[in-house]
C-alpha cells in the first residue's frame, strides 16, 4: 500500500517539475522574442533620435560655413569694416536662426566681434580654432563659463585673398534648446562623448553622468569644469542573447530594467544610446509561460483522475472477479448472494461508462487547447501590421501629415475587420463549419498577399516572379481564407530562404479544364519529409528561429479542402519546394 503510493507521489513530482521546465523554456522563447522585437522598434527610434539631433545641429554648421564667406566678416577681419556694424550683423543673424551667439576671431584667436557682447574668451590654442585654422571646420561641445550652458561650437575658417584664413566664424548653438523639443519622450536617450560623458539627453537626470569615472584624459572635442562631472547612476550590465541588459537605478523616469543600444553618430562626434523599458516584454513572456503552465496542468490533472478512476474500476473488477469465482462454487447455497454481486458487477460496468465519457470530454479540451494555439498563429500576422502601421501614423502626426497619418490609420482599420473575418473564419473551422462559397478572382486575392508582404520580403531581398494573367481568374471559395492560404505559402518560402544565396519566389496561376491552379515555389532547401508537411504541429523551423509553430500548412490544407480543392508540397527537380493549390474554376469567368 505505501509502495504505490510513493510510486504515484514521484510521477506527480516529476510532472510537476516538466512542466516548471517546458513554462521557463516558454518564458525564455517569449522573453527573447519580445526583446527581439523592442530591440528593434528601439533601433529605430534610436535612429531617428539621432537624426533629429544630428539635423538640429547641421543648421548651425551650415551657418557658420556660410557666415565666413560674408562680406561684413571679411572685411572686419581685413580693417575696412568697422566693429560695431559687424556685430550688429552678427545679433542680427543669431536673433533669426537662435544661435547662442555668433563670434569673429581673427588670426591671434582675439574676438573682433560677437553678438551677445559678453567678456570676450581667449581663443588661441583651443582644438576647434587650431582645426578652423588649418582651413578645415572645427566642432566641440563644452560646458561654458561664460554663458552659463552647455554649448555646441562649430568654426569655420575665414579664407584672405592670399590663401590661408585670416580668422574664423564661431557659431554655438544652445543644447538645452535643443533638448527643449524632445525632454521627457519615451524611450530613454542619450548621447556620450569620446569620455564617456553624457552631454545630450532627454532626461535632465543623467546630463554629465560619465560611466567611465575616468576624467584624467583629455578630450579633443569637449572640456568641463573640474568636480562637474559625476559618476553613472548605479547600473548593472549583462549580454542575454546577443543582447545588452541592463539594470539601472536613476530615478522613476529611467526604466529599472533596460535593453540598452548604441548608434555611432561621427558627424557630430558622439554616441547615441537608448534604455528601453523591458517590463512589458517581461509581463508578456510570463503571461506566456503561465498559460502554458495552466493548460499542462488542467490537462495532467484530467489525465491523473481518469487513471485514478480506472485504477479503482481495476481493483473494484479484480475483486468482484473472486466473489463471483467463490460465489460460483457455493451457487446452489449463496443464489441470493450472487444476485447481489451481479448488481455490484453492473454498478461498476455504468462507473466504467461513466469513466470513458470523462475520458471523451478530456479528449475535447485538448482539442480546444490546439484551436487556441492556431487562433494565435492566424492573427500574428495582421497584429504586427496594425502595430507597424500605428507606430508610423505617430510618427507623421508629428511631422503634421495629416493626410498620410490618416491613410494608415485607415489601414488599421481595414486591418482591425479583417481580423474579425479571419477569427470568424478560424471558429468557423474549429467546428467544422464553412461559411457559403462565392466566386473569387484569385489574381487579386494574390495581389493583396504581396502587397501585405512586400515589406517582409524587401527585407529579406527576395526577387518575387509573379506571372500575373491578364484578367481576373474566377474560383469558388472564401476570399480572406484564401488570402491566408496563399500569405501562409509566401512566408514560408520567405523563412525557407533565409540562409540561402539565391532568393527567389515565383508564383502562377493555370487553368485545366474546369480546376485552377495556383503555384507558389521557392528556392530554399526543399522539404525533409513532403509525406508529414501537413501534419499539425510539424515544423521544419529549428528552436529559436522564429514564429514556427507548425499549424499554418495543417489549417492551410483544412481550408482548401473546405472549398472542395486539394494543396499539395513536393521538391521541385531543380531545387527548392513547390506548393500547388488547386481550386474549383468558375467557367466563363475569366482565365489563366
Amino acid at each position: 500500500m505505501f509502495a504505490p503510493r510513493l510510486r504515484r507521489l514521484a510521477v506527480i513530482l516529476s510532472f510537476l517539475a516538466a512542466v516548471a521546465a517546458v513554462a521557463g523554456g516558454v518564458w525564455a522563447y517569449g522573453y527573447a522574442g519580445a526583446l527581439r522585437q523592442l530591440q528593434s522598434r528601439g533601433q529605430s527610434d534610436l535612429a531617428l533620435a539621432g537624426d533629429r539631433l544630428t539635423g538640429e545641429l547641421q543648421q548651425f554648421r551650415s551657418l557658420a560655413v556660410l557666415m565666413a564667406d560674408h562680406p561684413t566678416v571679411t572685411g572686419l577681419l581685413a580693417g575696412t569694416v568697422d566693429p560695431a556694424t559687424s556685430r550688429a550683423l552678427l545679433l542680427e543673424v543669431a536673433d533669426k536662426t537662435g544661435s547662442l551667439d555668433v563670434i569673429v576671431v581673427d588670426q591671434t584667436g582675439r574676438e573682433r566681434a560677437a553678438a551677445s557682447g559678453t567678456p570676450p574668451d581667449p581663443h588661441a590654442g583651443r582644438p576647434y580654432y587650431e582645426r578652423a585654422m588649418d582651413g578645415a571646420l572645427g566642432v566641440y561641445h563644452q560646458l561654458s563659463d561664460r554663458y552659463g550652458r552647455r554649448t555646441f561650437l562649430f568654426a569655420a575658417p575665414v579664407f584672405s585673398e592670399d590663401g590661408p584664413p585670416s580668422g574664423a566664424v564661431l557659431v554655438l548653438a544652445d543644447v538645452e534648446e535643443v533638448e527643449a523639443v524632445w525632454r521627457g519622450d519615451r524611450p530613454t536617450v542619450f548621447f556620450t562623448d569620446e569620455l564617456g560623458v553624457i552631454f545630450v539627453s532627454n532626461r535632465s537626470e543623467l546630463v554629465f553622468r560619465s560611466r567611465t569615472g575616468d576624467m584624467r584624459a583629455a578630450g579633443q572635442s569637449a572640456e568641463y569644469p573640474t568636480g562637474r562631472i559625476m559618476p553613472f547612476v548605479h547600473y548593472e550590465a549583462r549580454l542575454w542573447q546577443g543582447m545588452d541588459l541592463w539594470r539601472v537605478d536613476a530615478g522613476r523616469y529611467v526604466p529599472e530594467r533596460a535593453l540598452h543600444l548604441e548608434l555611432d553618430l561621427p558627424v557630430i562626434g558622439l554616441v547615441g544610446e537608448a534604455l528601453l523599458d523591458v517590463a512589458p516584454a517581461r509581463q508578456l513572456a510570463l503571461l506566456q509561460a503561465t498559460v502554458t503552465a495552466a493548460l499542462c496542468l488542467a490537462f495532467g490533472a484530467l489525465l491523473f483522475l481518469a487513471t485514478e478512476r480506472r485504477r479503482t474500476l481495476a481493483e473494484a473488477n479484480q475483486r468482484l472477479e473472486a466473489r463471483v469465482a467463490q460465489r460460483t462454487a457455493e451457487l446452489s447455497d449463496l443464489n441470493a448472494d450472487l444476485l447481489r454481486e451481479v448488481a455490484e458487477r453492473t454498478a461498476a460496468e455504468a462507473r466504467l461508462k461513466k469513466a470513458q465519457a470523462d475520458l471523451v470530454q478530456a479528449g475535447k479540451l485538448s482539442a480546444l487547447g490546439q484551436m487556441s494555439a492556431g487562433i494565435s498563429h492566424e492573427l500574428n500576422q495582421p497584429l504586427m501590421a496594425i502595430r507597424s502601421f500605428a507606430e508610423n501614423a505617430e510618427v507623421f502626426l508629428a511631422k503634421g501629415k495629416q493626410d498620410v497619418a490618416a491613410q494608415n490609420l485607415t489601414r488599421i482599420s481595414d486591418l482591425a475587420r479583417r481580423m474579425g473575418r479571419i477569427i470568424r473564419n478560424l471558429r468557423a473551422f474549429a467546428r467544422q463549419e464553412s461559411e457559403a462559397l462565392s466566386d473569387v478572382d484569385i489574381t487579386a486575392v494574390v495581389d493583396v498577399v504581396l502587397e501585405m508582404a512586400s515589406a517582409r520580403l524587401t527585407q529579406s531581398t527576395v526577387t518575387v516572379i509573379w506571372d500575373r494573367p491578364s484578367g481576373p481568374v474566377m474560383v469558388r471559395g472564401g476570399e480572406v481564407r484564401l488570402q491566408q492560404v496563399i500569405l501562409n505559402l509566401v512566408t514560408n518560402a520567405v523563412d525557407a530562404m533565409e540562409e540561402t544565396g539565391e532568393k527567389r519566389l515565383e508564383i502562377g496561376v493555370s487553368s485545366e479544364g474546369a480546376k485552377v491552379f495556383v503555384t507558389v515555389r521557392d528556392t530554399g532547401p526543399g522539404i525533409d519529409e513532403p509525406e508529414k508537411i501537413f501534419d499539425p504541429f510539424y515544423s521544419t523551423k529549428t528552436v529559436g528561429s522564429g514564429d514556427g509553430m507548425g499549424l499554418g500548412l495543417s489549417i492551410s490544407y483544412g481550408l482548401v479542402q473546405s472549398f472542395g480543392g486539394n494543396i499539395r508540397g513536393r521538391n521541385h527537380p531543380d531545387g527548392g519546394a513547390v506548393f500547388t493549390v488547386e481550386l474549383a474554376g468558375v467557367a466563363g469567368k475569366g482565365g489563366a
